[in-house]
């Protein structure tokens, strides 16, 4: 149903237990105390779990709810709930609707079946869900959703939202520390806040339901380019096709009622890709809608027969989705310490955690890297379509000249704002910005935050900002170790002093060029940046003392829970491609190798036609074809049985990392060669004769 404009408000976040349904639904007593656990981190008594549970249960009955669900992010990168009733039996065949404080707080899905990289043997199951009362709960499909942290039963977090928290806090704490020092004694917090851009394919599901690659590897991994890609650059921004404009609009729809704060929507570059933005949000609460927006973008879908796509590379040639994560942060006052102001040179509390930020990245740079890397990922970065798989900072040149000015010991004038000169009279004069975009940096200041572009489409935002909040968290805690004895007096040129160290000494992270270029890569060698291009190669980064000295000291992972994720992260890689080398040569066996044999028998049955009518009658061109199709059939029978043996020799492999390097060197090398041939003959084979859609009849269905 149509929601007008004037009912939009009352439509959003209806389905969201949410500060105002609290203030209505709580004794005010019970409100403060849920509030202050909320704001300030306390610990929260069961007699006020009870009373929140009572009004939950009662709020989300009014919703249409009948169950309840723990909804957590175990490390599959997916979200998992088990769903129970609120029903309890009395007697004489008759129920009461409960929920208690306790089944509130705390639930107990079995843990052995999710990845715990051997935190848990598969005889330990039992594990634990906790609710994160900072992130409101909601209803979905008859049942009240409850956001939860899941650990094991010795302690260890087995979730993507348990670090993020820890990482949150050590931020806060560190930051809070820092500006204190600066004089702002009113801030006790400080949070992060990140809004996740989030790009995406949407396919016919008729098509869909007919190509196994997509359907078990999210991928094609086979397919020849149509006549048109995306080389007219007329999709980008293009005019909303009615169909796909109104999936969207039901989309925005279901989001809003979530109180996910949606807010553009237009077409990507690639055809048939989109893009969806969020306003910034609370990390953890973004996080949080993050996951929700891609589970409700694919159900959606399904209501309007498409599919929709999260794979980072559905289709070689053309684009792929990546996620950009807009990240800040912010007082508990509402200072957002990324904004530079008027006049940034003179903003010495902002030039403070600029300078933070630069180092961290520069410093922690490999670990930006891991947090983004996969196996779907590695077909996009430095594919000239996305950031480059090195990492760098682009800040412009305002702020270039600023930190110069700093190092340099050399007078900054802040650069006025001029206004745009269209040279059309008729249109309207604004006020342009001081500096210029670069879409080809990984991590780009963009006016009061950064944007850190390097994200795959279908990743948990999660691990991206946990590596981002602790690296600062780190950062800043060295800052003031450095300023806590200084007099009053002698601050400012002590942090003077500290910027211009801290810049001098980084600033090789910052790039302001094109970051697609041959030249930047060989540039970025001479500053000893790194330059991780598979994930196999990134990932043992995790393990290296520095990596878990940083995550350790700060109480976000112990040692064991790094090397179980560094396990899960390796054995996710191999999974991942062993299941599409299996899915291609089912591909090949059942599908594409009969069509190809057809398509040559059919030829041959011409040819023995036309000798037929007479025997020296010309099949040159019919005869060539019968070669080329022959010799395709028979390289692509070697291919694939050398696919098969080398994918037989992984399954003997036990040691993880090489197992890993093993599936990225030799397999994927072996499913390229298979490709090329195979498209290749897809160009010849008759439309009719394809066992399943085309490129062609995916990418430009509407």
């Amino acid at each position: 149903m149509d929601v007008t404009p004037q009912k939009l408000p009352e439509m959003y976040g209806s389905m969201v237990f949410n500060d105002k349904i609290m203030r209505d639904k709580l004794p005010k007593d019970i409100y403060k105390a849920l509030k202050k656990t909320i704001d300030q981190n306390t610990h929260l008594e069961l007699d006020v779990a009870n009373a929140v549970a009572v009004a939950m249960k009662e709020w989300a009955m009014e919703k249409g709810a009948t169950h309840f669900t723990h909804w957590f992010q175990p490390m599959t990168g997916f979200t998992a709930e088990k769903h129970d009733s609120f029903i309890n039996p009395v007697g004489n065949g008759e129920i009461i609707m409960e929920f208690s404080g306790k089944e509130l707080v705390k639930g107990e899905p079995d843990a052995s079946s999710f990845p715990s990289g051997g935190l848990r043997a598969t005889f330990e199951a039992r594990g634990y869900t906790a609710w994160d009362p900072t992130s409101p709960a909601f209803v979905k499909d008859g049942t009240l959703y409850i956001p939860t942290a899941f650990c094991s039963y010795s302690g260890e977090a087995l979730d993507k939202k348990t670090p993020l928290l820890r990482s949150m806090e050590a931020l806060s704490k560190e930051a809070t520390k820092v500006l204190n020092l600066l004089g702002n004694k009113d801030v006790t917090s400080v949070s992060t806040t990140v809004g996740p851009e989030q790009e995406y394919f949407l396919v016919d599901k008729e098509d869909f339901k007919k190509r196994p690659d997509l359907i078990f590897t999210g991928r094609t991994l086979l397919g020849a380019m149509p006549p048109k890609g995306q080389e007219m650059e007329d999709h980008y921004f293009g005019t909303l096709k009615p169909r796909v404009a109104a999936y969207m609009h039901d989309l925005d729809e279901e989001l809003w009622k979530l109180g996910i704060p949606a807010k553009t929507k237009h077409n990507e570059v690639a055809p048939c890709q989109h893009e969806l933005a969020p306003v910034f949000d609370t990390t953890n609460v973004a996080v949080d809608h993050n996951q929700l927006t891609m589970e409700v973008m694919k159900k959606v879908a399904e209501k309007h027969g498409f599919v929709c796509l999260l794979h980072e590379k559905p289709f070689d040639g053309i684009n792929g989705s990546g996620k950009h994560n807009n990240w800040s942060m912010t007082t508990n006052t509402g200072i957002n310490l990324l904004d530079p102001g008027k006049t940034p040179a003179e903003n010495i509390q902002f030039l403070v955690f600029l300078t933070a930020v630069i180092k961290a990245v520069d410093e922690y740079a490999d670990l930006m890297r891991l947090s983004v890397a996969s196996a779907g990922n590695d077909h996009r970065l430095g594919a000239n379509e996305a950031p480059p798989a090195i990492i760098s900072i682009f800040l412009g040149d305002e702020l270039t000249s600023v930190l110069d000015s700093i190092e340099n010991d050399t007078f900054f004038g802040n650069k006025q704002m001029v206004a745009m000169d269209t040279g059309a009279s008729v249109l309207p004069h604004f006020m342009k910005d001081t500096t210029d975009r670069n879409r080809t940096s990984p991590f780009a200041f963009t006016g009061n935050k950064f944007e850190f572009r390097s994200l795959g489409s279908s990743i948990s935002v999660s691990g991206p900002n946990v590596v981002l909040n602790t690296a600062v968290a780190e950062e800043l805690s060295g800052f003031y170790e450095i300023l806590k004895d200084v007099a009053p007096e002698e601050m400012d040129k002590a942090v003077h002093e500290l910027l211009k160290k801290t810049i001098a000494e980084h600033k090789r992270v910052i790039f302001n060029g094109n970051g697609y270029t041959d030249e930047w890569v060989a540039e970025a060698e001479k500053r000893g940046l790194y330059n991780y291009r598979s994930t196999p190669d990134v990932l043992p980064v995790f393990i290296e003392k520095k990596n878990v000295d940083l995550f350790v000291s700060h109480h976000i992972f112990t040692k064991s829970e790094i090397e179980s994720r560094y396990e899960i992260l390796l054995e996710n890689y191999s999974k991942n491609i062993h299941i599409e080398a299996k899915t291609l040569s089912d591909m090949l066996n059942h599908q594409f190798m009969p069509a190809l044999m057809n398509y040559l028998d059919s030829v041959m049955t011409v040819v023995g036609k036309k000798k037929q009518i007479a025997e020296n009658i010309s099949c040159k061109s019919e005869l060539k074809l019968i070669e080329k199709l022959s010799a395709w059939y028979e390289q692509l029978d070697e291919l694939n049985e050398k696919l098969i043996e080398d994918r037989i020799k992984a399954e003997a492999m036990t040691d993880s990392l090489a197992l890993a390097k093993f599936y990225q060197e030799t397999i994927l090398t072996d499913m390229a060669e298979i490709r090329t041939i195979a498209d290749a003959a897809e160009e010849v084979i008759p439309a009719e004769m394809m066992p399943y859609p085309s490129y062609a009849d995916m990418l430009f269905y509407v």
